[in-house]
């Protein structure tokens, strides 16, 4: 089947069918790129969805996420991020693969078809001159015969006039061979004019017009052919995100299997256990024998240090109780006998309020946090310093490895001074330890404060103070039972007891003995020469290529790794000229995805 042998006679048609078919095709390409527009739209939906729901910063809404049910919905969070950008992915594949493509082969297309439907328009001009040309010497045929008819009936008219001169015969004689002469060549030309135009003909309907319009079918079954594949393209481009939106899907299911009412339940515990004891038992307070009432031991108020009865005959109470007992809301309130007041002058501690305790209650009541989180509970307080502690030890680390850093530039501008002047580290050099110096007492004293809470630290004193020189900047006497009969805050934190008194020295050279004895670096991993590299400099270490050695230290950014040969060979690399394996268990290691 051949357009060329079909549809000889159809030029027309077929020039609207094709222009049809690039109607077609910039119609799937606008309906493509309104899809990636959606699917852009989408994903940005999904993504602020994402945003407007995840914890923010340094905030409250973060804590709460250490329940694994509010992990779970992080991760669901986390997830739909992903599976908005695999929707992106769609709409970027779409856009490239598909959109500019189509749109650059049907330019190509409508070039082609301007093309093939031009030598078609030249083709029917030159068969429409060769009929022109034919119809013109055909007249001109049929007008030379009428005139050399009427030529050859006027010469029989004069030759059969007996009146006509011999010469008139002569010259109407002549005229007709003339006429007749003409006819022949008119007859010869439109003969001529004939078998040209039959032989155009017959190559324009059997040569021309089917190989014109065969390239246009060719064109035309190439048109298709390209849509079926963009189609196919389009649903695979949405096959291939299927696995990944399944893992994001996976990774939400997995989210919420880990779910963990028990761990949930523990975490409520740790982040609200006061650590104080129950109330233990109210004694029997006998009032039959008015002088020789006294308060029992054991009552919630007389555990506050303050000495007084909280509970009276008939449930009557006074003062400060424990918050699932209720107060009697009567009117008519009992009059204590004078030796209940006696008794509890007699049995009552007497206080002193240590400056600190007055300090810290003037700062509760300006809504400021003591800086030794004295106003929590002793559990939670706990929690505070330590992660206190650990924050501080993050930032030393992060300061000792800026200072090694730039220790080892400086040795390197040491020994090549082309690459800097090494005297323009020191002020850099001061200013870190500087920092790490007042890090490291920081962190001494919050790890007292620690210390003191989980009991590994008796109560500070004022000589405890003095001799352990952790507190520089605390200039004012403390009171020795200060600490012992600290009082409630005026927000009505807790109060702490101690039964008795003991002092331990701290030296502040306690926390720098341990980078005294330096021991080998253990090996983090094990790294592969990728070049021989020479070793002149001090400290570096030479190499061969092909070679493995152990990794003891990672590049701190400076373009040098540590590795170690055996036990007498350690010394740096460049980085790039080694490929790094880290052991994952090691401590320290990195681990690189």
């Amino acid at each position: 089947m051949s357009w060329g042998t079909e549809l000889w006679d159809q030029f027309d048609n077929l020039e609207k069918h094709t222009q049809w078919g690039i109607d077609i095709l910039e119609k799937y390409i606008k309906f493509v790129k309104e899809r990636t527009e959606i699917e852009l739209n989408y994903a940005k939906q999904l993504r602020n969805l994402s945003k407007k729901y995840q914890p923010k910063k340094n905030s409250k809404e973060e804590e709460e996420y250490r329940y694994t049910a509010c992990q779970a919905f992080l991760s669901t969070l986390n997830e739909m991020n992903d599976y908005a950008g695999q929707h992106e992915v769609i709409s970027e594949n779409m856009t490239s693969q598909i959109t500019v493509e189509l749109a650059r082969y049907v330019q190509e297309l409508k070039q082609e078809r301007k093309s093939h439907f031009h030598d078609g328009r030249k083709a029917q001009q030159q068969i429409e001159t060769c009929w022109k040309q034919l119809e013109s010497s055909k007249r001109r045929f049929e007008r030379d015969c009428r005139e050399a008819d009427r030529a050859q009936q006027y010469f029989e008219k004069m030759d059969a006039d007996i009146n006509v001169t011999k010469a008139d015969v002569e010259k109407a004689r002549q005229q007709a061979q003339i006429r007749h002469q003409m006819a022949d060549d008119s007859k010869a030309d439109y003969s001529s004019y004939l078998q040209k135009f039959n032989l155009e003909q017959h190559e324009y309907y059997h040569t021309h017009i089917p190989n014109i319009f065969q390239k246009i079918q060719e064109m035309e079954e190439r048109r298709i052919v390209r849509i079926g594949e963009s189609v196919k393209t389009y649903a695979e481009l949405d096959r291939q995100v299927i696995p990944i939106i399944g893992k994001c899907l996976d990774g939400i299911v997995k989210a919420a299997e880990s779910v963990d009412p028990k761990n949930d339940s523990q975490l409520v515990v740790e982040a609200y256990k006061s650590g104080f004891e129950p109330p233990g038992d109210i004694e029997f307070e006998d009032y039959t024998q008015p002088m020789k009432r006294t308060v029992s031991d054991n009552s919630l108020s007389n555990s506050r240090g303050d000495g007084k009865p909280e509970l009276k005959f008939g449930g009557k109470s006074k003062g400060k109780l424990w918050p699932f007992i209720k107060k009697n809301k009567s009117p008519k309130q009992q009059k204590e006998p004078l030796s209940h007041r006696f008794n509890e002058f007699m049995t009552s501690k007497p206080k002193i309020h240590c400056f600190r305790s007055l300090k810290r209650g003037l700062s509760l009541k300006l809504g400021a946090t003591p800086e030794d989180f004295s106003n929590l509970p002793p559990e939670q307080r706990r929690k505070k310093l330590q992660q206190k502690v650990d924050e501080l030890n993050k930032e030393i680390q992060k300061e000792m490895d800026q200072r090694d850093a730039i220790t080892k530039m400086k040795d390197v501008y040491l020994k090549n001074p082309q690459m800097g002047d090494p005297a323009s580290l020191d002020h850099k050099l001061a200013e870190v330890s500087q920092n790490i110096e007042k890090l490291r007492l920081e962190a001494q004293k919050f790890e007292a404060w620690l210390a003191e809470v989980e009991g590994r630290l008796p109560a500070r004193g004022e000589q405890s103070r003095r001799q352990s020189g952790l507190y520089d900047t605390q200039s004012a006497p403390a009171v020795n039972n200060c600490a012992q009969d600290r009082e409630s805050s005026p927000d009505g934190s807790y109060t702490e007891e101690q039964s008795q008194e003991s002092e331990v020295k701290v030296l502040a050279t306690d926390f720098d003995d341990e980078f005294d004895d330096e021991e080998p670096l253990p090996a983090i991993g094990t790294c592969k020469a990728l070049y021989t590299f020479e070793g002149q400099n001090e400290g570096t270490i030479s190499v061969v290529e092909g070679e493995t050695l152990y990794v003891i230290e990672e590049d701190k950014g400076d373009g040098w790794t540590r590795i170690r040969r055996n036990e007498d060979e350690e010394g740096y690399v460049p980085t790039s000229y080694v490929e790094v394996y880290l052991d994952k268990n090691a401590k320290g290691a990195k681990t690189y995805i």
